[in-house]
C-alpha cells in the first residue's frame, strides 16, 4: 500500500514560474520518495514547463485524482480551468492569468474538502491579475478562508525551525494597529500552538511580540501591550498554553528565537514585523502555511517571480520545502 500523502499543487499564475518550479519539485527524488503529487493546472502548460526547463518527463492529463497513475516518470495534470491559455504571456499581468490561477485553487480546496487529496501546495498568484479577473481578495489566505467558509485564520511563515504567526497580514499599517485586540491575538496563540503540535513539538514554546518599541516602555510609547496584548498573554497562560509571559520587544524577540532557541514560534502583531526577519532567516526556504482551515495549506513563500518566468532559471527550493511542511502536516493529522 502506498502511504504517501497526495499533494494537489496548484500552477499558480501562468504568466509566472510557477509552472517551471513545479516540474523541478517534481523531478526531485527527495519529492518522489514522500508525496504523490497532482497538479491543479493545464496540461498543455506544463508541456510547456517541461520543454523550458529542460527536464525529462511526460504529462499524464486527468479528470479526477482516482486517475492518477503517480508514475515516476509521468506528472499526472489534472485539468483545472477551462481558460484558453493560448495568449497568455510571460511576465505580465492579465486577467486570463488571474483567472487560471483562482480556477486552480479553487479546485485544490474542492478536493481537500472532499479528502480526494491530503493537502494543497500553492504556487504563486498575482493579486493585480486576481482582481482583474473579478476576484477581490487580497491573496490567498483570504480567498482559501471564503472557499472554507470560515473566518478565524492565520498566516505562519517558516524557515527551518525559525516559525512566525501573524495577528493581521494583508492590511495598512494603521488597520494593523486598530486589529491588536485581546481575542484576536488569543486566536491566534492557540491556532499556533495546535499547528506546532500537529508537526510533533509537544509543548510548543511561545512568543508574543509587543506592537510597540520596546514593548511600549511601561506605556511611554503605547499603551497596547497593557490594554491587549499582556491580557491576551494572560489569558493564554490560563488556559494551559506555554506562552511566555509578557509581550518581548519585536527587536529582541526573533533574535532570541533564531540564535537561542528560546521559542518555537512567535505571534507577530503585523505582516512585516513577521514577515522581514522570516525572509531575512530564510528567504529562499521560506513555507506560507494557513492556520484555521479545515484542510491543510502550503504555499511557496514568494511572488510569480516575473523576472525568471519562461527561462527556466527560477528555483524550486521554497515550493519543495512548502511541500515538506504539507508532508509532515499531514502525516500529523493522521
Amino acid at each position: 500500500m502506498d502511504d504517501r500523502p497526495i499533494l494537489g499543487v496548484t500552477m499558480g499564475d501562468p504568466s509566472g514560474s510557477g509552472s517551471e518550479i513545479i516540474v523541478k519539485a517534481w523531478a526531485d527524488p527527495d519529492v518522489q520518495r514522500m508525496a504523490r503529487m497532482v497538479v491543479l493546472g493545464d496540461a498543455d502548460w506544463m508541456r510547456q514547463a517541461f520543454a523550458i526547463t529542460g527536464m525529462a518527463g511526460a504529462v499524464r492529463p486527468i479528470r479526477q485524482v482516482s486517475e492518477a497513475a503517480f508514475a515516476p516518470d509521468t506528472l499526472d495534470v489534472l485539468q483545472a480551468t477551462d481558460q484558453d491559455l493560448s495568449d497568455v504571456v510571460f511576465a505580465q499581468v492579465q486577467a486570463k492569468a488571474g483567472q487560471v490561477a483562482y480556477d486552480c485553487v479553487i479546485a485544490g480546496v474542492d478536493l481537500a474538502l472532499a479528502g480526494e487529496i491530503d493537502a494543497v501546495v500553492t504556487s504563486a498568484l498575482n493579486k493585480e491579475a486576481l482582481n482583474l479577473a473579478g476576484h477581490h481578495h487580497d491573496g490567498h489566505t483570504e480567498l482559501l478562508a471564503e472557499r472554507c467558509g470560515v473566518k478565524g485564520v492565520t498566516m505562519m511563515l517558516a524557515a527551518g525551525d525559525f516559525c512566525v504567526t501573524h495577528v493581521s497580514t494583508h492590511c495598512s499599517l494603521r488597520q494593523a494597529i486598530e486589529r491588536a485586540k485581546a481575542e484576536r491575538i488569543l486566536a491566534v496563540i492557540r491556532l499556533t500552538d495546535a499547528a506546532l503540535r500537529q508537526i510533533g513539538i509537544e509543548n510548543p514554546r511561545l512568543a508574543v511580540a509587543g506592537l510597540n518599541p520596546h514593548s511600549g516602555e511601561g506605556g511611554l510609547f503605547g499603551d497596547e501591550e497593557i490594554r491587549e496584548i499582556g491580557p491576551a498573554i494572560e489569558r493564554a497562560r490560563a488556559e494551559g498554553f506555554n506562552v511566555h509571559p509578557i509581550p518581548v520587544p519585536p527587536d529582541t524577540v526573533f533574535y532570541l528565537m533564531a540564535e537561542h532557541g528560546a521559542f518555537d514560534a512567535v505571534v507577530a502583531m503585523y505582516h512585516d514585523q513577521g514577515h522581514i526577519p522570516t525572509k531575512l532567516i530564510g528567504f529562499a526556504e521560506g513555507v506560507n502555511i494557513t492556520l484555521g482551515l479545515p484542510i491543510i495549506r502550503t504555499s511557496v513563500d514568494h511572488g510569480t517571480n516575473f523576472g525568471k518566468a519562461g527561462k527556466g532559471t527560477a528555483y524550486a527550493t521554497s515550493l519543495i520545502a512548502a511541500m515538506r511542511a504539507a508532508v509532515e502536516l499531514a502525516s500529523g493529522k493522521r
